[in-house]
């Protein structure tokens, strides 16, 4: 007995010294949508500054599609030892749970929150073959043409397509769903004029300030100081029309806690840096909060209580 008990705390002391020793080799960060989107970008823009603060390489491994669940099953299946997490948009964590029903996978119970980073506003962008140059000539456009525009999304269930469906019960119009598999698909096939607009996340800024591309409306609380006379959709009467819940990083169930902590702590200290800093702003990302673990764990679950009500509402994924 006292050697099976000697054996157990030797193992018991291995785990812990091993946690506290994370990261002990790479990381691999698998980003489960496109390259090219919002989550992406910030996702390698941590990923490199984590590198340099944690001393081990933290590889960016894209695994779109399967509405984010092909990302969480490689996640999910990984040793949970703190070397392979997921960064995900909010949507896919909280939202697509709701629509894409596996009891083999809920993200909720094989996957850990660790830290949130932040979320977006959304703006509203026009090909410019479109006849409108604001929002009020898009909003009576839209009204009169029924059916005829097209919107692009980073897939079915994701914060974009939630807004625009909600935007089309507030605003009393009928614009179609085109799911892609990330923002960065969905900018590309707008700028080529395959479909007619976006709800875009970020991405499609540097389009929007060259003029390839023609925003009239922000979903968000305030108006962007590069396009001071885009309005919010809230200053037009649209209600409840926003980016959704934040993105962060989730680790698989049964990760050490001290490697959970770790990663948090260092990732919300990245963050307050002005290189950081200065790339999520040029995106637009509205910073989270600082929140411990334990407090984006409920922040996770409101929000997915939130949307649970939300989608049958806009019969989506029913």
């Amino acid at each position: 007995m006292t050697r099976i008990l000697l054996a157990f705390a030797a193992a018991l002391v291995a785990v812990t010294a091993q946690a506290q020793q994370w990261p002990s080799k790479p990381v691999r960060v698998i980003v489960n949508v496109a390259p090219g989107g919002v989550a992406d970008v910030t996702a390698r823009v941590l990923g490199a500054r984590l590198s340099e603060t944690l001393g081990q390489p933290f590889v960016v491994e894209n695994r779109p599609g399967g509405d984010g669940y092909i990302g969480f099953e490689a996640v999910a299946r990984a040793e949970p030892d703190g070397h392979t997490v997921v960064y995900s948009p909010g949507s896919s964590m909280m939202i697509a749970p709701h629509i894409v029903k596996r009891a083999d996978l809920d993200p909720l119970k094989v996957l850990t929150p660790v830290v949130a980073t932040g979320g977006v506003s959304l703006y509203v962008l026009l090909h410019p073959s479109v006849p409108a140059n604001n929002y009020d000539e898009f909003l009576a456009y839209a009204r009169a043409n029924p059916g005829k525009l097209n919107y692009g999304t980073p897939g079915n269930g994701t914060s974009p397509h939630i807004a625009t469906e909600v935007f089309n019960r507030e605003a009393k119009t009928k614009l179609n769903h085109v799911p892609y598999k990330g923002a960065g698909p969905a900018l590309n096939d707008l700028l080529g004029g395959q479909i007619q607009l976006a709800f875009d996340p970020g991405v499609g800024l540097n389009a929007a300030r060259s003029g390839k591309l023609r925003m009239v409306a922000i979903a968000g609380p305030a108006r962007n100081p590069e396009f001071p006379d885009v309005p919010t959709l809230e200053e037009k009467g649209i209600k409840g029309v926003d980016g959704g819940p934040h993105f962060g990083f989730f680790a698989p169930a049964g990760t050490p806690r001290e490697a959970i902590e770790k990663l948090n702590r260092e990732v919300i200290r990245a963050m307050k840096e002005p290189v950081v800093l200065e790339r999520f702003k040029a995106l637009a990302v509205n910073l989270a909060e600082p929140m411990t673990p334990e407090q984006f764990t409920a922040y996770v679950l409101a929000q997915y209580a939130r949307y649970a009500k939300l989608l049958p509402e806009l019969n989506i994924g029913q």
